[in-house]
């Protein structure tokens, strides 16, 4: 079974920093594209920052400057730290990734199960 697993996430007050890591586990053949998406009450998620397997990077506009995601593709783990939090980043966090089991297997899309981050004062 291939699951994510993401940790890292908690209370912090504005202006501070966490890292977020999402480790990817079971049986995997290999791992496209890995990314954060977050979804806020009342909010539709929303992409955050993504990565490709090359290494190359997108962010939300809302974040660039603040955040950075980066992986390392030999733990099949992708992390974003998250500096200069303000009040509104709080949301869930998600981990999505773009992998494939098999060398035939077409890729899928799976997602972790969030974790919270809480900016406050």
């Amino acid at each position: 079974q291939v699951q994510l697993v993401e940790s890292g996430g908690g209370l912090v007050q504005p202006g501070g920093s966490l890292r977020l890591s999402c480790a990817a586990s079971g049986s995997i053949f290999s791992i496209n594209a890995m990314g954060w998406y977050r979804q806020a009450p009342g909010k539709q998620r929303e992409l955050v920052a993504e990565i490709t397997s090359g290494g190359s990077t997108n962010y939300a506009d809302s974040v660039k400057g603040r955040f950075t995601i980066s992986r390392d593709n030999a733990k099949n783990t992708v992390y974003l730290q998250m500096n200069s939090l303000k009040p509104e980043d709080t949301a869930v966090y998600y981990c999505n990734a773009d992998l494939a089991t098999t060398a035939w297997g077409l890729p899928f899309g799976l997602w972790g199960q969030g974790t919270q981050v809480t900016v406050s004062s």
